[in-house]
């Protein structure tokens, strides 16, 4: 069977982005079976952890989790930015991808600043007056599925409050809690991904598309606003999540200001 026609139906940037991803995704299961971790690597860390680089920022977007992680965000590359390349060109789509990708994880980085500075005033507090109490409320908030082990520290200490030992220990705690939210590493192209959906939106909005789980029809521009809301509710909601979902709101975001931009600029848009 002949796939050459298949796959020249494919713009180039598209095209080569799928396969970069794809390469990116084989090359970590190899070097793995090697006991080397491209995740950490090439994954974006907070900027305040040891691990982060400066290369970070770009190599972070073709890394994944996974296989069904990145055939999902493949997936809706291949069928959202093939339309949207041939609209655009070559040269404007792939603009478009890395603005909204870098514009994802820039806002991504941002909340999680906000999350790390919220943590680290905790650590300043029970500082200055340490008590199992506080220690209890840090690890709920920020260890949720803490281990038996440090269950157990915290209620012992709690028979004996005034003990500078156990103190000395609960911020050592506190500050490796610090040290792994820090080191998270966040990958995928998922922020890229959700601003090329949102262009496909913004562009063909009274396009139908089909939605799997319900199977029903929808129009382009309801499903890119219901998936923007679903998205804004979970990043609130569920903040500490694996999901980074203020990453997505951030492509959508930057998308839509950098459509907004060209609009303003360029006579013939389309």
């Amino acid at each position: 069977m002949n796939y050459r026609p298949v796959m020249n139906n494919i713009p180039p940037v598209v095209k080569n982005l799928i396969i970069i991803n794809v390469l990116f995704l084989l090359a970590t299961w190899i070097l793995q079976t090697r006991n080397v971790d491209l995740v950490e690597f090439f994954g974006m860390h907070y900027p305040g952890s040891e691990k982060f680089r400066l290369h970070q920022i770009i190599t972070h977007m073709f890394m994944h989790g996974g296989l069904f992680h990145l055939f999902f965000n493949m997936f809706a590359l291949w069928m959202f930015g093939r339309v949207l390349e041939s609209v655009w060109g070559s040269r404007r789509f792939m603009i478009y991808y890395f603005v909204t990708g870098l514009g994802a994880v820039a806002l991504h980085m941002f909340v999680s600043h906000l999350e790390i500075s919220a943590i680290q005033n905790s650590i300043e507090a029970f500082r200055n007056t340490p008590s199992p109490e506080l220690l209890d409320q840090f690890v709920k908030k920020n260890l949720p599925n803490a281990s038996v082990q440090v269950r157990d520290f915290i209620n012992t200490w709690y028979d004996n409050p005034a003990s500078s030992a156990y103190a000395a220990e609960g911020l050592s705690l506190m500050e490796r809690i610090l040290r792994l939210k820090m080191d998270i590493p966040t990958v995928g192209a998922s922020g890229a991904v959700f601003g090329v959906l949102l262009a496909f939106g913004v562009l063909f909005p009274n396009t139908q598309l089909m939605l799997l789980f319900p199977p029903i029809p929808i129009k382009a521009k309801y499903f890119v606003i219901g998936y923007g809301l679903i998205e804004l509710y979970l990043g609130f909601s569920r903040p500490g999540s694996n999901v980074a979902h203020f990453a997505h709101l951030g492509g959508m975001l930057f998308g839509y200001l950098l459509i907004k931009y060209w609009n303003k600029t360029t006579k013939h848009f389309y």
